[in-house]
C-alpha cells in the first residue's frame, strides 16, 4: 500500500511550498514526505527541534498491531510497522526493537484476537493462563487470565525518532526548520500563519500539527471538541540482578487489571516504564505542574502486585504526558480547514506515534492532490469540516461528551504509551 523510501528524487516533484505547525512526530514526518515530494517545506515549533516537551517526546512507545475489535486500526498498524521499517532505512538510525508485544486477556477472547491479527498479516501466538505465568515468572497477572504475543511488534524508541527525523530535514535544502518560533494564528483563507511579532508567512499548503496546544489555533468550533488528556508515568532503572530476566520481556499495552496498568520493557539503555489509564485524567489546558511525587509513589505502589520485589528505589523518574483526544469520538481528529490545502492534525487520540508514518504519508498524499489510499482508520481518511463542526446540534454533542468524560475520566484505554 506504500511506496517505499528512498532518495528525495524517488518521486514526481509536486512542488509548492508547506509550512508545518508543529514540531512533534506527526508534523516531521509530514515534513520528511513532503520534501521528498519535491514541496520547500518549513517546520515551526514554538521550543527546540527536538522539543522535550512536546507530547510525542519520550524515551520509547509500544509499537503493537492488535487493537481488539477494531480490525480497521489493527491493519493500520501493522501497515504502520512496515513503514517504520522502511524509515530506519531513510534516516539510517535503529528505530524500532522487535521485543514483542504482549496483551492480557481473558482466556475465551485470545483466540479471536489472535486471528484477527493473523488476518490483517501480523504473527501471533496465544497462551494459556500456564504459559502466560511460567514464561514470565518476574511478572503477576490477573488469575486465570491468558494472552496473545505479536512477535514482530516491540518498542519504538521516540526520542531517537524525533532526533533522526530533525537531522536528516537540517540536511535538505527544500527544508527548513524554525524552532523557538510560536505561531499565533492560522488563516485557512490565506494559507498564511501569523508569528509571534506580527511576521505573516504564506505558504501553497499548511499543517496544524501541535498537539495538546492545538485548541489556540482552531476555528471555535472544532477547539470547543478537544479533551486534553494528563497521563502520569513513571520510569525505574532495575537493579543488577533484575536485568537478565527483563532482557526478553515484550512490551505489554494490557496487563489484564481493571485499572489499566501497562508497561514498556527497558531497551537499548531506556528505563522501564509504568502507567496505567486510572492514572489519567482529564484537564483544562496543557501545561501545569511537574509530576506531583504522591502520584508517581502511588502509581509505583500500585505495580508492587504486578512486579514483585518492585522497590520505591527502582524509581528514577517521572512525567506528565499530555495528548488530546476529540470530544464526540474519543479517538483522532483530523480537520480540512481549507479545500484540502489546509489541514489539521487536531487530536492525536492518544496512540498515535505508532501510526505516526502512516499518517505522515497520508497527509502528504492529500497535500499532492493524490487521493490517499484507504488505511482502515475513519478519522484520517474521512476528514472533519469546519462546516460539519458548525453543523446543528453539533455544539450538543460535544458539551455532553466531554461532560461525560469528565465524569469517568478514567475509563481504561491505553493512550500514552503507544
Amino acid at each position: 500500500m506504500s511506496t517505499a523510501y528512498g532518495t528525495d528524487g524517488g518521486r514526481e516533484p509536486s512542488g509548492g511550498r508547506t509550512l508545518i505547525v508543529g514540531g512533534g512526530v506527526v508534523g516531521l514526518l509530514t515534513a520528511v514526505e513532503c520534501v521528498r515530494a519535491g514541496q520547500h517545506t518549513t517546520v515551526i515549533e514554538r521550543g527546540p527541534l527536538p522539543n522535550t516537551r512536546c507530547s510525542s517526546h519520550d524515551r520509547h512507545r509500544v509499537m503493537r498491531a492488535l487493537h481488539p475489535h477494531e480490525p480497521g486500526a489493527t491493519r493500520a498498524a501493522v501497515a504502520a510497522h512496515l513503514l517504520w521499517r522502511e524509515l530506519e532505512s531513510l534516516l539510517e538510525a535503529r528505530l524500532l526493537h522487535s521485543t514483542g508485544v504482549l496483551t492480557v486477556l481473558p482466556t475465551a477472547d485470545s483466540a479471536h484476537a489472535a486471528a484477527e491479527l493473523t488476518r490483517a498479516g501480523a504473527r501471533a501466538r496465544t497462551l494459556d493462563p500456564a504459559q502466560l505465568a511460567g514464561q514470565y515468572r518476574h511478572l503477576a497477572f490477573p488469575p486465570g487470565l491468558g494472552a496473545v504475543l505479536e512477535d514482530d511488534m516491540g518498542v519504538l524508541l521516540a526520542d531517537r525518532v524525533l532526533t533522526a527525523a530533525v537531522r536528516w530535514l537540517d540536511r535538505r535544502p527544500r527544508a527548513r526548520l524554525r524552532p523557538y518560533t510560536t505561531v499565533t494564528r492560522v488563516d485557512p483563507a490565506a494559507r498564511s500563519v501569523t508569528l509571534e511579532g506580527g511576521r505573516v508567512l504564506r505558504g501553497d499548503r499548511v499543517l496544524l500539527a501541535a498537539g495538546a496546544w492545538s485548541a489556540g489555533l482552531l476555528p471555535p468550533a472544532l477547539a470547543g471538541r478537544l479533551v486534553v488528556h494528563r497521563q502520569t508515568m513513571v520510569y525505574c532503572a532495575l537493579p543488577p540482578q533484575q536485568r537478565e530476566q527483563w532482557r526478553t520481556t515484550p512490551a505489554v499495552p494490557a496487563l489484564g487489571t481493571a485499572w489499566g496498568a501497562w508497561l514498556v520493557p527497558p531497551v537499548d539503555d531506556t528505563p522501564l516504564k509504568l502507567s496505567a489509564d486510572a492514572f489519567c485524567r482529564v484537564v483544562d489546558e496543557p501545561g501545569g505542574p511537574e509530576p506531583d511525587p504522591a502520584d508517581a509513589e502511588a502509581l509505583a505502589l500500585r505495580f508492587t502486585d504486578l512486579i514483585p520485589g518492585l522497590r520505591p528505589d527502582w524509581v528514577v523518574g517521572a512525567r506528565e504526558c499530555h495528548y488530546t483526544t476529540d470530544g464526540p469520538s474519543g479517538g483522532a481528529l483530523l480537520a480540512d480547514l481549507g479545500e484540502g490545502a489546509v489541514l489539521a492534525h487536531c487530536a492525536c487520540g492518544g496512540g498515535a506515534f505508532k501510526f505516526a508514518p502512516l499518517i505522515a504519508r497520508t497527509l502528504a498524499s492529500r497535500f499532492a492532490g493524490v487521493p490517499p489510499i484507504p488505511t482502515g482508520l475513519h478519522q484520517l481518511d474521512t476528514p472533519t469540516t469546519a462546516a460539519r463542526a458548525d453543523g446543528p446540534g453539533d455544539d450538543t454533542e460535544i458539551q455532553e461528551t466531554t461532560d461525560d468524560r469528565l465524569q469517568r475520566q478514567n475509563v481504561p484505554q491505553h493512550r500514552g504509551g503507544s
